[in-house]
């Protein structure tokens, strides 16, 4: 079976309801397709009008009625303010894997009168109510998802070519958040880590749902493998500290070990000098191991050649907003070590060490402005790979 690219639209509404870790977890675990891209969009009208003259098909099982609610829905919830020219927020989601169409199309559902609740996504998230007289009351399809392949390449090919100048950061020209005039609105910047891809599960989804908590808007998401090269970069501050918090403890073990086998006394100047000595040697081994997690490559074995090349392991980077932003998700996060961390925390509840901690999270404004920068959250690959998957 060939493989197949598929999207989903987390509609402005639900963005706004934060609850997108709920249904990317949902995604994840009823599909176990590969998420490829991720992208946040500001659609513009041209955007929008013509996206939607491709929602109402005859090749579409759900209902005719139901497409024609869901193209005005699209007219009205996604199009600009007509007064203030405020765009709204949405997020895609791109899929790739065998019937990856039919696979995320199931897991979305179709929209049906008195439906079941709960089974799929629009029967959890959407909303569907009727008066008594058969006329609708209310209208939320929550997510939207093509029904078949040729409408999924159609579509997609219209977002990818919309996707750079109404997608990616959504700063102050794209959107007016409630806080952006407050003097401490800041951006903040999370990672979902590597550990949490490494099998298909809910995890990446329950995290940010978790960071929902915050009432923080995201204004950034993207798939990202970060290179060796990057990886030094971002974690570079980190590396001093290793070697001076590791050498006392690596010294004391040294001690203990050289006085058991040689029956020699350690003293205090000595294990001092051991901890300047071996400290640095400690400290550098951790930090390549932290590399090479967030990575997949040992940086000592890497050439020169691939330093800047794509690393083999896959995160999620998002960008946070609001007021006192970086506190907020700090607390959500919980300390590096997920053994001292609160219940309830991301790093209680998915961290097992230090460094596998499910997540990161930006410690002050100023480190958050430098990693966005050195991971470029203004950059994403979900043009390239609509248009490598399609060849055109």
């Amino acid at each position: 079976m060939a493989e197949e690219l598929s999207y989903v639209i987390i509609n402005p509404y639900t963005v706004s309801k934060s609850r997108t870790g709920g249904i990317i977890a949902r995604l994840l675990t009823r599909t176990a397709l590969d998420l490829v891209s991720a992208q946040m969009f500001a659609p513009s009208a041209q955007l929008v009008e013509e996206y939607n003259k491709h929602v109402v098909t005859d090749k579409d099982p759900q209902d005719r009625f139901i497409q024609e609610l869901i193209r005005d829905y699209i007219k009205e919830n996604f199009s600009p303010d007509p007064i203030s020219g405020q765009r709204k927020r949405l997020m895609m989601l791109l899929f790739r894997g065998d019937d990856a169409v039919r696979k995320v199309r199931e897991a979305v559902g179709n929209i049906k009168k008195n439906s079941p609740r709960g089974e799929t996504i629009r029967e959890t998230y959407g909303d569907f109510i009727l008066n008594r007289d058969g006329t609708v009351r209310y209208f939320e399809p929550a997510v939207l998802a093509s029904p078949n392949v040729e409408e999924a390449r159609t579509k997609l090919k219209i977002w990818a070519k919309y996707s750079e100048g109404d997608g990616g950061l959504l700063d102050s020209k794209l959107i007016t958040l409630p806080t952006a005039t407050d003097p401490q609105h800041e951006r903040t910047l999370v990672i979902i880590k590597p550990d949490n891809f490494r099998y298909p599960s809910g995890r990446p989804g329950n995290i940010i749902d978790i960071f929902s908590r915050t009432g923080l808007a995201i204004t950034s998401i993207k798939l990202h493998r970060m290179s060796v090269a990057e990886a030094e970069e971002f974690y570079g501050p980190v590396r001093q500290v290793l070697r001076e918090k590791l050498g006392s403890s690596i010294a004391d073990r040294a001690g203990e070990l050289l006085e058991t086998a040689m029956d020699l006394k350690i003293d205090k100047d000595t294990r001092a000098n051991l901890a300047k000595l071996l400290g640095p040697l400690a400290g550098d081994q951790q930090f390549n191991n932290i590399v090479k997690f967030m990575t997949g490559r040992c940086p000592s074995e890497c050439p020169p050649e691939e330093r800047t090349m794509l690393g083999l392991e896959k995160c999620i980077v998002l960008t946070y907003e609001g007021v006192d932003a970086v506190r907020k998700i700090r607390e959500v996060l919980g300390p590096t070590d997920p053994s001292k961390a609160p219940p309830g925390s991301i790093r209680r509840e998915f961290g097992q060490t230090i460094m596998v901690n499910a997540a990161h999270a930006s410690d002050s404004a100023e480190n958050a402005q430098r990693e966005q920068g050195i991971v470029k959250v203004r950059q994403n690959n979900f043009k390239s790979v609509v248009e490598s998957f399609y060849g055109d």
